[in-house]
């Protein structure tokens, strides 16, 4: 049933429903058996089987083109205090991602602000007076290469030759590049039931628009037109939530680059393009491109290093920092 090093006991069906998923995850599951050249059935047995092991797909907002503001937070915590630092951190709403690095002792902390007086409270007030901090390091994320709520990617998997109607053997190989922002005039207005049926597909991506619309207080054919009002107006994306261990990724680490000014945007659409990296952005501070990488181990980290990063024209310098442990992931706070 194995498909080769690092893909455990996943078959070729499976890594490609992942994949799927990927390219779009509310993809009805008869759909994505037809373009597999397999049934519907077979199918959902494999995502039940997926689902056992914590496969999710999630439902995320689009920060920029509500108005918001993402930040990268960068804090050092004294010895023994950052579990506690953490896991206050990560009962916040507006945390997404929260992960634990360099020795136990720095902690990343993804945060998106709708408003400059939240954004304050929490970087002047609370932050500066929370015991254990020794250190605050705020990185508002300029521009996003990857797609904001991407985890990693499933090109990075061995697949199969295309099959059904070929549409996802095209893709197949292909990363998720961050979506064009449409041209329209300022922030997109959400109301209560926009609010409403964000926060079910934040749950469950996957949601069904019965579940939805009884949620909502809507009828199906309206949320439909919700949703794709908020898809095609870039305000909402999908991420599918899988650990990378399963598929025999287990080295995560962030990287900070310095990166010649000018240079910026075009080393950062080249690492979008890589396997390794889920997550790539331009950045303020000292270091003005910011990634997350995901390898299959230390040995990985340094061939990508040497070979794909230092081969970039531009880069000056680059720090990295493995991940010890998600503390949350994509909203959610992950078992210790």
């Amino acid at each position: 049933m194995g498909t080769g090093s690092g893909s455990g006991t996943f078959d070729t069906l499976e890594l490609e429903l992942l994949h799927a998923l990927q390219l779009d995850g509310r993809a009805a599951l008869s759909r994505i058996a037809h373009r597999l050249g397999t049934s519907e059935r077979t199918l959902a047995r494999r995502y039940s089987r997926l689902r056992t092991l914590g496969l999710r797909v999630v439902g995320q907002p689009v920060p920029a083109r509500l108005g918001m503001t993402r930040w990268l937070l960068r804090l050092h915590c004294a010895p023994g205090s950052a579990g506690s630092v953490a896991h206050a951190l990560a009962r916040r709403a507006d945390t997404s991602w929260i992960s634990l690095a360099s020795g136990g002792t720095e902690l990343y902390c993804a945060l998106t602000t709708p408003t400059p007086h939240e954004r304050d409270a929490l970087l002047l007030d609370k932050l500066p007076r929370t015991p254990g901090l020794t250190g605050v390091g705020a990185h508002c994320l300029l521009r996003f290469f990857t797609g904001i709520t991407s985890t990693w990617y499933a090109h990075g998997i061995p697949f199969g030759p295309a099959r059904g109607d070929g549409e996802a053997g095209e893709q197949a190989g292909a990363p998720a590049p961050a979506p064009e922002l449409p041209e329209l005039p300022g922030p997109l207005a959400l109301d209560a039931t926009d609010r409403a049926l964000l926060a079910e597909l934040a749950e469950d991506g996957r949601a069904g628009l019965p579940e939805l619309a009884a949620a909502t207080g809507r009828s199906p054919s309206s949320v439909q037109r919700r949703l794709e009002r908020l898809r095609d107006q870039g305000a909402l994306g999908f991420s599918v939530d899988f650990a990378p261990r399963h598929l025999g990724y287990h080295l995560m680490t962030h990287l900070w680059l310095r990166v010649a000014p000018g240079q910026v945007p075009a080393v950062g659409r080249v690492l979008a393009t890589h396997p390794e990296i889920a997550f790539a952005a331009a950045t303020t501070g000292p270091h003005n491109l910011v990634a997350t990488g995901i390898f299959r181990g230390d040995h990985d980290l340094h061939h990508y290093l040497d070979h794909r990063v230092g081969s970039l024209p531009g880069i000056r310098s680059v720090e990295t920092a493995p991940i010890l442990h998600e503390v949350k992931r994509l909203s959610r706070p992950q078992p210790s």
